[in-house]
Protein backbone atom coordinates (compact mmCIF):
# COMPACT_ATOMS: atom_id res chain seq x y z
CA UNK A 1 0.00 0.00 0.00
CA UNK A 2 0.91 3.81 -0.39
CA UNK A 3 2.36 5.15 2.64
CA UNK A 4 -0.22 7.76 3.10
CA UNK A 5 0.22 8.36 6.74
CA UNK A 6 4.00 8.86 6.40
CA UNK A 7 3.72 11.33 3.73
CA UNK A 8 1.20 13.42 4.74
CA UNK A 9 2.60 14.82 7.74
CA UNK A 10 6.03 15.78 5.31
CA UNK A 11 3.48 17.20 2.87
CA UNK A 12 2.29 19.49 5.79
CA UNK A 13 5.18 20.68 7.03
CA UNK A 14 6.62 21.70 3.23
CA UNK A 15 3.80 23.56 3.00
CA UNK A 16 3.95 24.93 6.30
CA UNK A 17 7.27 26.19 5.27
CA UNK A 18 5.83 27.60 2.27
CA UNK A 19 3.87 29.86 4.17
CA UNK A 20 6.86 31.48 5.65
CA UNK A 21 8.49 32.60 2.54
CA UNK A 22 7.94 36.40 1.43
CA UNK A 23 7.97 34.60 -2.15
CA UNK A 24 4.58 33.01 -1.57
CA UNK A 25 3.23 36.16 -0.34
CA UNK A 26 4.02 38.31 -3.07
CA UNK A 27 1.73 36.05 -5.38
CA UNK A 28 -1.07 36.47 -2.84
CA UNK A 29 -0.36 40.36 -3.46
CA UNK A 30 -0.58 40.13 -6.69
CA UNK A 31 -3.53 37.91 -6.47
CA UNK A 32 -5.15 40.34 -4.46
CA UNK A 33 -4.63 43.29 -7.17
CA UNK A 34 -6.86 40.97 -9.82
CA UNK A 35 -9.56 40.51 -7.34
CA UNK A 36 -9.41 44.37 -6.73
CA UNK A 37 -9.35 44.75 -10.60
CA UNK A 38 -12.51 42.64 -10.67
CA UNK A 39 -14.22 44.95 -7.80
CA UNK A 40 -13.00 47.84 -10.24
CA UNK A 41 -15.42 46.25 -12.75
CA UNK A 42 -17.95 45.55 -10.89
CA UNK A 43 -18.05 49.17 -9.75
CA UNK A 44 -18.07 50.06 -13.50
CA UNK A 45 -20.59 48.37 -14.51
CA UNK A 46 -23.23 49.62 -12.07
CA UNK A 47 -21.59 52.85 -11.85
CA UNK A 48 -21.14 53.51 -8.36
CA UNK A 49 -18.79 53.17 -5.50
CA UNK A 50 -19.26 49.56 -3.70
CA UNK A 51 -18.10 48.02 -1.01
CA UNK A 52 -14.84 46.03 -0.93
CA UNK A 53 -14.79 42.27 -0.32
CA UNK A 54 -11.48 41.33 0.98
CA UNK A 55 -13.12 37.82 1.82
CA UNK A 56 -12.49 36.76 -1.87
CA UNK A 57 -9.21 37.40 -1.30
CA UNK A 58 -9.15 35.07 2.13
CA UNK A 59 -11.39 32.45 0.09
CA UNK A 60 -8.71 32.04 -2.61
CA UNK A 61 -6.09 31.89 -0.05
CA UNK A 62 -7.87 28.79 1.95
CA UNK A 63 -9.18 27.19 -1.38
CA UNK A 64 -5.46 27.51 -2.28
CA UNK A 65 -3.94 25.90 0.28
CA UNK A 66 -6.44 22.97 0.14
CA UNK A 67 -5.64 22.65 -3.74
CA UNK A 68 -1.78 22.41 -2.98
CA UNK A 69 -2.39 19.84 -0.17
CA UNK A 70 -3.82 17.83 -2.88
CA UNK A 71 -1.64 18.79 -5.73
CA UNK A 72 1.21 17.29 -3.86
CA UNK A 73 -0.36 14.31 -3.22
CA UNK A 74 -1.41 13.64 -6.36
CA UNK A 75 2.25 14.54 -7.45
CA UNK A 76 3.54 12.19 -4.75
CA UNK A 77 1.48 9.67 -5.53
CA UNK A 78 2.67 9.82 -9.32
CA UNK A 79 5.75 10.37 -8.99
CA UNK A 80 6.05 13.65 -10.30
CA UNK A 81 9.10 15.30 -9.85
CA UNK A 82 10.77 19.37 -10.54
CA UNK A 83 13.85 17.77 -10.97
CA UNK A 84 13.73 17.49 -15.13
CA UNK A 85 10.65 18.94 -14.83
CA UNK A 86 11.63 22.25 -16.88
CA UNK A 87 10.32 24.71 -14.71
CA UNK A 88 13.23 26.87 -14.93
CA UNK A 89 12.64 27.27 -18.85
CA UNK A 90 8.53 27.02 -18.64
CA UNK A 91 8.23 30.24 -16.42
CA UNK A 92 10.29 32.40 -19.01
CA UNK A 93 8.50 30.92 -21.99
CA UNK A 94 5.49 31.22 -19.81
CA UNK A 95 5.70 35.06 -19.57
CA UNK A 96 6.89 35.35 -23.16
CA UNK A 97 4.00 33.76 -24.31
CA UNK A 98 1.44 35.87 -22.35
CA UNK A 99 3.05 38.55 -24.49
CA UNK A 100 1.13 37.07 -27.25
CA UNK A 101 -2.43 36.53 -25.56
CA UNK A 102 -2.74 36.62 -22.10
CA UNK A 103 -4.44 32.66 -21.69
CA UNK A 104 -1.00 31.41 -23.26
CA UNK A 105 0.37 31.86 -19.22
CA UNK A 106 -0.84 28.22 -18.71
CA UNK A 107 1.75 25.80 -18.48
CA UNK A 108 -0.03 23.44 -20.92
CA UNK A 109 1.20 26.16 -23.58
CA UNK A 110 4.73 26.18 -22.39
CA UNK A 111 5.03 22.79 -21.03
CA UNK A 112 3.82 21.20 -24.99
CA UNK A 113 6.72 23.66 -26.70
CA UNK A 114 9.62 22.71 -24.35
CA UNK A 115 8.54 19.09 -24.76
CA UNK A 116 7.79 19.00 -28.66
CA UNK A 117 11.51 20.68 -29.22
CA UNK A 118 13.16 18.43 -26.59
CA UNK A 119 11.78 15.18 -28.74
CA UNK A 120 12.13 16.88 -32.54
CA UNK A 121 15.46 18.91 -31.56
CA UNK A 122 17.20 17.55 -28.54
CA UNK A 123 17.01 20.82 -26.44
CA UNK A 124 16.33 21.41 -23.75
CA UNK A 125 17.39 18.46 -21.49
CA UNK A 126 14.01 18.13 -20.04
CA UNK A 127 12.31 14.78 -18.97
CA UNK A 128 9.14 14.88 -21.19
CA UNK A 129 7.27 12.95 -19.40
CA UNK A 130 7.32 15.03 -16.22
CA UNK A 131 7.05 18.23 -17.95
CA UNK A 132 3.71 16.74 -19.17
CA UNK A 133 2.76 15.16 -15.99
CA UNK A 134 3.22 18.26 -13.98
CA UNK A 135 0.87 20.10 -16.41
CA UNK A 136 -1.75 17.19 -15.99
CA UNK A 137 -1.55 17.40 -11.95
CA UNK A 138 -2.16 21.17 -11.99
CA UNK A 139 -5.15 21.07 -14.56
CA UNK A 140 -6.48 18.86 -12.77
CA UNK A 141 -6.08 20.54 -9.40
CA UNK A 142 -7.57 23.62 -10.98
CA UNK A 143 -10.77 21.68 -12.30
CA UNK A 144 -11.65 20.77 -8.47
CA UNK A 145 -11.12 24.56 -7.56
CA UNK A 146 -13.22 25.30 -10.51
CA UNK A 147 -16.19 22.94 -9.60
CA UNK A 148 -16.18 24.27 -6.07
CA UNK A 149 -15.76 27.78 -6.19
CA UNK A 150 -15.42 28.56 -10.19
CA UNK A 151 -18.79 30.38 -10.07
CA UNK A 152 -18.00 32.44 -6.96
CA UNK A 153 -17.81 36.27 -7.42
CA UNK A 154 -18.86 36.05 -11.15
CA UNK A 155 -18.89 39.65 -12.27
CA UNK A 156 -22.25 41.14 -14.71
CA UNK A 157 -21.20 42.27 -17.93
CA UNK A 158 -23.35 42.46 -21.50
CA UNK A 159 -21.95 40.46 -24.47
CA UNK A 160 -23.18 39.72 -28.26
CA UNK A 161 -24.52 36.57 -29.67
CA UNK A 162 -24.52 34.28 -32.00
CA UNK A 163 -27.40 36.72 -33.70
CA UNK A 164 -25.50 40.00 -32.54
CA UNK A 165 -27.74 40.86 -29.98
CA UNK A 166 -26.81 42.62 -27.13
CA UNK A 167 -27.62 40.13 -23.82
CA UNK A 168 -26.49 40.22 -19.85
CA UNK A 169 -24.52 37.08 -18.81
CA UNK A 170 -20.95 36.15 -16.12
CA UNK A 171 -17.41 36.73 -16.29
CA UNK A 172 -16.16 34.40 -13.78
CA UNK A 173 -12.59 34.86 -12.77
CA UNK A 174 -10.91 33.18 -9.97
CA UNK A 175 -7.27 33.36 -9.36
CA UNK A 176 -5.97 31.19 -6.44
CA UNK A 177 -2.31 30.90 -4.66
CA UNK A 178 -0.82 27.39 -4.25
CA UNK A 179 1.89 26.20 -1.78
CA UNK A 180 3.12 22.67 -2.97
CA UNK A 181 5.16 20.59 -1.72
CA UNK A 182 7.11 18.75 -4.48
CA UNK A 183 9.19 15.97 -5.41
CA UNK A 184 12.68 16.22 -5.97
CA UNK A 185 15.09 13.40 -6.29
CA UNK A 186 18.75 12.78 -6.01
CA UNK A 187 21.23 10.18 -7.47
CA UNK A 188 23.97 7.94 -5.80
CA UNK A 189 23.31 8.59 -2.59
CA UNK A 190 22.65 6.95 0.35
CA UNK A 191 19.60 6.48 1.78
CA UNK A 192 19.14 9.38 5.54
CA UNK A 193 17.83 7.64 8.31
CA UNK A 194 14.45 8.11 9.01
CA UNK A 195 13.21 8.09 5.10
CA UNK A 196 9.87 6.14 4.01
CA UNK A 197 9.79 2.87 2.00
CA UNK A 198 7.94 3.23 -1.34
CA UNK A 199 6.20 0.18 -2.82
CA UNK A 200 7.51 -1.55 -5.45
CA UNK A 201 5.39 0.05 -8.00
CA UNK A 202 6.00 3.52 -7.47
CA UNK A 203 6.67 5.62 -8.69
CA UNK A 204 4.36 5.68 -12.08
CA UNK A 205 6.50 8.30 -14.12
CA UNK A 206 10.08 7.28 -14.40
CA UNK A 207 12.41 9.81 -12.80
CA UNK A 208 14.78 9.67 -16.10
CA UNK A 209 17.62 9.28 -13.91
CA UNK A 210 20.94 7.19 -14.90
CA UNK A 211 21.26 5.89 -12.06
CA UNK A 212 17.33 4.86 -11.67
CA UNK A 213 18.00 2.26 -8.79
CA UNK A 214 20.27 4.19 -6.35
CA UNK A 215 18.10 7.69 -6.07
CA UNK A 216 16.85 9.33 -2.90
CA UNK A 217 13.28 11.31 -3.07
CA UNK A 218 12.35 14.45 -0.97
CA UNK A 219 10.23 16.90 -1.14
CA UNK A 220 10.54 20.81 -1.40
CA UNK A 221 8.53 23.61 -0.86
CA UNK A 222 7.34 25.70 -4.08
CA UNK A 223 4.68 27.95 -5.04
CA UNK A 224 2.27 27.89 -7.58
CA UNK A 225 -0.77 30.35 -9.04
CA UNK A 226 -3.90 28.85 -10.42
CA UNK A 227 -6.02 30.85 -12.13
CA UNK A 228 -9.38 30.42 -14.19
CA UNK A 229 -11.40 32.31 -17.29
CA UNK A 230 -14.48 32.09 -18.54
CA UNK A 231 -18.08 33.54 -19.39
CA UNK A 232 -21.54 32.38 -18.71
CA UNK A 233 -24.33 33.64 -21.21
CA UNK A 234 -26.19 30.48 -22.13
CA UNK A 235 -26.07 29.12 -18.27
CA UNK A 236 -25.79 30.09 -14.53
CA UNK A 237 -22.57 30.52 -13.24
CA UNK A 238 -22.49 27.62 -11.46
CA UNK A 239 -23.58 24.94 -14.07
CA UNK A 240 -20.82 26.87 -16.45
CA UNK A 241 -18.38 26.55 -13.67
CA UNK A 242 -19.48 22.49 -13.38
CA UNK A 243 -19.29 21.80 -17.23
CA UNK A 244 -15.56 23.89 -17.40
CA UNK A 245 -14.55 21.79 -14.50
CA UNK A 246 -15.66 18.51 -16.28
CA UNK A 247 -14.04 19.31 -19.71
CA UNK A 248 -10.77 20.33 -17.65
CA UNK A 249 -10.73 17.28 -15.81
CA UNK A 250 -11.17 14.92 -18.77
CA UNK A 251 -8.49 16.95 -20.53
CA UNK A 252 -6.01 16.74 -17.50
CA UNK A 253 -6.99 13.08 -17.11
CA UNK A 254 -5.87 12.28 -20.66
CA UNK A 255 -3.51 14.33 -20.77
CA UNK A 256 -1.77 12.63 -17.96
CA UNK A 257 -2.33 8.73 -19.39
CA UNK A 258 -0.20 10.47 -22.60
CA UNK A 259 2.13 11.42 -20.65
CA UNK A 260 2.57 8.11 -18.79
CA UNK A 261 2.88 6.51 -22.24
CA UNK A 262 5.49 9.00 -23.86
CA UNK A 263 8.24 6.76 -22.43
CA UNK A 264 7.67 4.15 -24.14
CA UNK A 265 7.85 5.42 -27.81
CA UNK A 266 9.02 8.91 -29.63
CA UNK A 267 5.43 8.71 -31.65
CA UNK A 268 3.40 9.01 -28.46
CA UNK A 269 5.57 11.38 -26.89
CA UNK A 270 5.15 14.01 -29.74
CA UNK A 271 1.36 13.20 -29.82
CA UNK A 272 1.29 13.72 -25.61
CA UNK A 273 3.62 17.18 -26.21
CA UNK A 274 1.23 17.99 -29.17
CA UNK A 275 -2.03 17.58 -26.97
CA UNK A 276 -0.61 19.44 -24.11
CA UNK A 277 -1.24 22.73 -25.87
CA UNK A 278 -3.88 21.94 -28.06
CA UNK A 279 -6.25 20.12 -26.13
CA UNK A 280 -6.32 23.30 -24.03
CA UNK A 281 -7.39 24.95 -27.27
CA UNK A 282 -10.09 22.73 -27.43
CA UNK A 283 -11.44 22.79 -24.56
CA UNK A 284 -11.14 26.67 -24.48
CA UNK A 285 -13.13 26.80 -27.88
CA UNK A 286 -15.71 24.33 -26.72
CA UNK A 287 -16.56 25.88 -23.28
CA UNK A 288 -17.14 29.32 -26.04
CA UNK A 289 -18.59 27.87 -28.21
CA UNK A 290 -21.61 26.45 -25.93
CA UNK A 291 -22.41 30.18 -24.45
CA UNK A 292 -22.07 31.71 -27.91
CA UNK A 293 -24.14 29.23 -29.73
CA UNK A 294 -26.47 28.82 -26.99
CA UNK A 295 -29.79 30.26 -26.19
CA UNK A 296 -29.34 33.30 -23.38
CA UNK A 297 -30.06 33.15 -20.12
CA UNK A 298 -30.24 36.59 -19.50
CA UNK A 299 -32.66 38.67 -22.10
CA UNK A 300 -35.54 40.95 -22.05
CA UNK A 301 -38.74 39.55 -20.91
CA UNK A 302 -42.24 40.88 -22.57
CA UNK A 303 -44.06 40.19 -18.91
CA UNK A 304 -41.79 42.04 -16.65
CA UNK A 305 -37.66 43.47 -16.29
CA UNK A 306 -34.88 40.45 -15.96
CA UNK A 307 -32.93 40.96 -13.43
CA UNK A 308 -29.16 40.38 -14.29
CA UNK A 309 -27.72 40.47 -11.01
CA UNK A 310 -28.58 41.78 -7.63
CA UNK A 311 -25.90 43.36 -4.82
CA UNK A 312 -25.66 41.86 -1.87
CA UNK A 313 -27.01 43.57 1.46
CA UNK A 314 -28.61 46.13 -1.08
CA UNK A 315 -32.68 46.83 -0.49
CA UNK A 316 -33.48 44.62 -3.66
CA UNK A 317 -31.38 41.68 -2.09
CA UNK A 318 -33.28 42.20 1.42
CA UNK A 319 -36.94 42.13 -0.57
CA UNK A 320 -35.35 38.47 -1.44
CA UNK A 321 -34.61 39.14 -5.26
CA UNK A 322 -31.72 37.39 -6.85
CA UNK A 323 -30.53 37.11 -10.35
CA UNK A 324 -32.06 35.55 -12.84
CA UNK A 325 -35.81 36.97 -11.35
CA UNK A 326 -38.32 38.54 -13.31
CA UNK A 327 -39.67 41.81 -11.51
CA UNK A 328 -43.35 42.31 -12.59
CA UNK A 329 -44.53 44.91 -10.65
CA UNK A 330 -43.85 47.64 -8.18
CA UNK A 331 -46.75 48.85 -5.54
CA UNK A 332 -49.29 47.32 -8.11
CA UNK A 333 -47.77 48.99 -11.04
CA UNK A 334 -46.65 46.66 -14.12
CA UNK A 335 -42.82 47.25 -14.76
CA UNK A 336 -41.61 45.82 -17.77
CA UNK A 337 -38.53 47.96 -18.83
CA UNK A 338 -35.97 50.04 -16.82
CA UNK A 339 -36.99 53.65 -17.69
CA UNK A 340 -40.97 52.19 -15.87
CA UNK A 341 -38.61 51.06 -13.13
CA UNK A 342 -37.08 54.57 -12.29
CA UNK A 343 -40.11 56.37 -12.86
CA UNK A 344 -42.14 54.21 -9.85
CA UNK A 345 -38.85 54.33 -7.71
CA UNK A 346 -39.10 58.52 -8.20
CA UNK A 347 -42.68 58.62 -7.42
CA UNK A 348 -42.69 55.92 -5.09
CA UNK A 349 -42.23 56.35 -0.97
CA UNK A 350 -39.57 55.02 1.01
CA UNK A 351 -41.37 51.67 0.84
CA UNK A 352 -41.96 49.47 -2.24
CA UNK A 353 -43.77 46.37 -2.92
CA UNK A 354 -42.08 44.30 -5.17
CA UNK A 355 -44.02 41.52 -6.85
CA UNK A 356 -41.21 39.12 -8.51
CA UNK A 357 -41.32 35.40 -10.14
CA UNK A 358 -37.82 34.06 -9.42
CA UNK A 359 -36.13 31.27 -11.08
CA UNK A 360 -38.42 28.43 -9.86
CA UNK A 361 -40.89 30.09 -11.21
CA UNK A 362 -42.70 31.06 -8.45
CA UNK A 363 -44.42 34.53 -7.84
CA UNK A 364 -42.98 36.21 -4.78
CA UNK A 365 -43.49 39.39 -2.88
CA UNK A 366 -41.45 41.45 -0.77
CA UNK A 367 -41.00 44.67 1.01
CA UNK A 368 -38.66 47.08 -0.65
CA UNK A 369 -37.17 50.37 1.45
CA UNK A 370 -34.43 52.50 0.57
CA UNK A 371 -33.68 55.70 3.16
CA UNK A 372 -33.48 58.44 -0.01
CA UNK A 373 -33.47 58.41 -3.52
CA UNK A 374 -29.48 58.49 -3.50
CA UNK A 375 -29.53 55.24 -2.23
CA UNK A 376 -28.30 52.35 -4.73
CA UNK A 377 -32.02 49.64 -5.66
CA UNK A 378 -29.14 47.25 -6.21
CA UNK A 379 -30.62 45.67 -9.55
CA UNK A 380 -28.73 45.13 -12.24
CA UNK A 381 -31.13 44.55 -15.58
CA UNK A 382 -30.42 43.02 -18.37
CA UNK A 383 -29.61 45.48 -21.38
CA UNK A 384 -32.71 46.21 -23.71
CA UNK A 385 -31.87 46.00 -27.03
CA UNK A 386 -28.81 47.72 -28.01
CA UNK A 387 -29.04 50.23 -25.40
CA UNK A 388 -25.38 52.00 -25.31
CA UNK A 389 -24.34 48.73 -23.41
CA UNK A 390 -20.61 48.52 -23.12
CA UNK A 391 -20.02 44.84 -24.48
CA UNK A 392 -17.45 43.27 -23.30
CA UNK A 393 -14.39 42.24 -25.48
CA UNK A 394 -13.85 38.69 -25.48
CA UNK A 395 -10.03 38.97 -26.81
CA UNK A 396 -7.31 38.36 -24.41
CA UNK A 397 -4.54 39.27 -26.86
CA UNK A 398 -1.31 40.55 -25.07
CA UNK A 399 0.77 43.59 -26.79
CA UNK A 400 2.63 41.40 -28.86
CA UNK A 401 -0.41 40.22 -30.03
CA UNK A 402 -1.94 43.37 -30.45
CA UNK A 403 0.98 44.38 -32.69
CA UNK A 404 1.25 40.96 -34.84
CA UNK A 405 -2.97 42.20 -35.28
CA UNK A 406 -2.49 45.35 -36.15
CA UNK A 407 1.01 44.30 -38.49
CA UNK A 408 -1.13 41.91 -40.30
CA UNK A 409 -4.14 44.06 -41.09
CA UNK A 410 -1.67 47.00 -42.33
CA UNK A 411 0.27 44.26 -44.80
CA UNK A 412 -3.67 43.74 -45.88
CA UNK A 413 -4.32 46.84 -47.11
Amino acid sequence: MFPFGDILPMIIVNMELMLREPIFWIVVVLIGLQYRRMHNVRESIYGMPLKSNWSEVGTALLLGMLGGMLGSILMVFIGVTLTGSGLMYIWPLAILLMLIDARFICFAYAGGILALSRLLFGFPQVNVTQVLALVAVLHMVESILIFFSGHLGAVPAFFRDRTGRVVGGFTLQKFWPIPIAALAFMAGIDVPPGSVDMPEWWPLISPGAEDAENIVYTLIPVVAALGYGDMAIARSPRQKGWISAGYLALYSLVLLLLAVLSDRSWLLGVLAALFSPLGHELVIYIGRKLEIQGEPVHVPHPDGLVVLDVLAESPAWRAGMRSGDLLVAVNGVPVRSRAELEAMLYIGNQSLQVDYINRKGRRCRGELSYSNKQSPLGILPVPEGDEQAAVMDLSTAGPLGRWFSGFWRWLGR
